[in-house]
């Protein structure tokens, strides 16, 4: 298991996407939360194997029809956060 740190910049506040990365990381069986920051951003924090958050940042790379993805940048987060496993949530 590995816990990482994203930050996604780009045209993706008000247009679904923390919805879409929920979704997303829920159908990969993954955990963790996302939520929008005061830059614009939108900031991520993922648990789950290896290929599965491989897969979840190609399609936050997509994401939803509206948004505009400009770059994600990961760092490996180490120790995991063993209260964020079994759920994903949008927390504010």
């Amino acid at each position: 298991m590995k816990q990482y740190h994203l930050l996604v910049s780009g045209l993706v506040q008000g247009v679904g996407y923390r919805h879409f990365v929920k979704s997303r990381a829920e159908e990969l069986g993954l955990s963790g939360w996302v939520r929008n920051r005061e830059d614009g951003q939108v900031e991520i924090m993922v648990i789950g194997r290896q290929e599965k958050i491989n897969k979840f940042i190609n399609l936050l790379r997509k994401g939803p029809i509206l948004a505009r993805v400009e770059a994600i940048k990961s760092e490996e987060v180490k120790p995991l956060d063993l209260s964020l496993f079994g759920r994903f949530e949008i927390i504010r």
